[in-house]
C-alpha cells in the first residue's frame, strides 16, 4: 500500500500542477494594481518557484510529517480544514455505503432466485434506470419536488441555521431530515449495481452441484439459499464494494456543492476553482487512503467469508 500510495501523490501532484492557471494567476487576475514582480513574490512565497521535483520532495517532507502545509486561499493548516469537513462526508458516505447493502443485496437475491419472473423485470428496470440517471439531474428533481413544492424536506445544509434552542435529540434529527436526500442520491446508483452483480453472482452459484446436492438431501429452500448459497455469491460483491469506496467519495463533490453542504466534497471543488495546490494534494491523499483501506478491507473479508481461503493461507 505504501508504494502505491506514493505513486498515487506522484501522479496526483504533476497533473494539478500541469492544469491549466495557477494560484498566482487566480488571486491577482482581478487585481489591476498587482504588478510582475507581486505575482513573482507570491511564487516565491509559496515555493512555485522551484522546479517541480523540488516542490514535490518538499511537500513529502511535510506528508511524512502528516503535515499538508498551509491553503494558499486563506493561510490556515490544510490538515485542519479537512478535519473539519472528513466527518461529514464520511456520515454520508457510511450511510450511503449501508443503504445500498440493505436494499440492494436483497433485490439481486430475490431476482436470482425468483429468474424472469415480475420481480426480476421490474427489479431490471430499475437497474436501467438507476445506471442512466444523471445523479445531478436526480438531485434537482428531487430537490423541487420535496424540497420546494412539498416542503417537507430541507434542501442545503448539514442543519439548520439556528440549533442553539433545540435537544439533543432535535438536533439529530434535524440533521437526519437534511441527510436524506443527500445520502438517498449518492446511493441511488450504488443500489442499481450492486444489485445487479448480486443477481448474476447468486445466478452463478445457485447452479453449482453442491447447491442441486443440497436440495436433493431434502433441505428447505430458504435454508439452501442463505445457508449454502448466498455466503459463497458474496465473494464478488465484497470486491465490488471495496471498488465502490472511490466512486462514493468522487460523487460526494457532486451532492455536497448541489446541496451546500460543508463536506470534503464542496471543500475538494472549490480548492480546485481557487487552485489550492495543498487542499486538493490533501484531499487527493485522503481520498486515495480510504480508497486502498476499502480495498484491504475487502482482501480481509474474502478469507471470512471464503473458508478456503483461510485454509490456503495456512498452507
Amino acid at each position: 500500500m505504501i508504494p502505491l500510495l506514493f505513486g498515487i501523490t506522484i501522479i496526483s501532484f504533476t497533473v494539478i500542477h500541469l492544469a491549466p492557471g495557477s494560484p498566482v494567476g487566480v488571486q491577482t487576475e482581478m487585481s489591476l494594481k498587482a504588478s510582475a514582480q507581486a505575482r513573482e513574490n507570491l511564487k516565491r512565497l509559496y515555493g512555485l518557484d522551484k522546479p517541480l521535483h523540488i516542490q514535490y520532495l518538499n511537500w513529502v517532507k511535510r506528508f511524512v510529517k502528516l503535515d499538508f502545509g498551509k491553503s494558499f486561499v486563506d493561510g490556515r493548516k490544510v490538515t485542519d480544514k479537512i478535519l473539519e469537513r472528513i466527518p461529514k462526508t464520511l456520515l454520508i458516505n457510511v450511510l450511503s455505503i449501508i443503504l445500498i447493502l440493505l436494499i440492494a443485496i436483497p433485490i439481486g437475491v430475490l431476482s436470482a432466485v425468483k429468474q424472469y419472473s415480475l420481480f426480476d423485470k421490474i427489479a431490471t428496470v430499475f437497474v436501467f434506470i438507476g445506471f442512466s440517471t444523471p445523479s445531478f439531474w436526480l438531485a434537482l428533481l428531487l430537490m423541487i419536488l420535496f424540497g420546494v413544492q412539498l416542503g417537507i424536506l430541507p434542501i442545503s445544509g448539514f442543519q439548520s441555521i439556528d440549533t442553539s434552542g433545540m435537544s439533543t435529540f432535535e438536533r439529530i434529527l434535524d440533521i437526519a431530515k437534511h441527510l436524506i436526500l443527500p445520502v438517498s442520491i449518492s446511493a441511488f446508483g450504488g443500489i442499481a449495481g450492486m444489485s445487479r452483480y448480486s443477481r448474476s453472482s447468486m445466478l452463478e452459484v445457485i447452479r453449482q452441484d453442491y447447491i442441486r446436492t443440497a436440495r436433493a438431501k431434502g433441505l428447505s429452500e430458504s435454508r439452501v439459499i442463505l445457508r449454502h448459497a448466498f455466503k459463497n455469491a458474496l465473494m464478488p460483491i465484497v470486491t465490488i464494494l471495496g471498488l465502490s469506496v472511490p466512486a462514493l467519495i468522487g460523487g460526494s463533490v457532486i451532492f455536497e456543492t448541489i446541496f451546500a453542504i460543508p463536506g470534503m466534497g464542496q471543500l475538494f471543488y472549490a480548492s480546485t476553482m481557487a487552485r489550492d495546490y495543498p487542499t486538493v494534494m490533501g484531499i487527493l491523499v485522503i481520498g486515495a487512503v480510504l480508497t486502498l483501506l476499502g480495498n484491504l478491507i475487502a482482501d480481509i473479508s474474502y478469507a471470512l467469508v471464503d473458508p478456503r481461503i483461510r485454509i490456503k493461507g495456512r498452507q
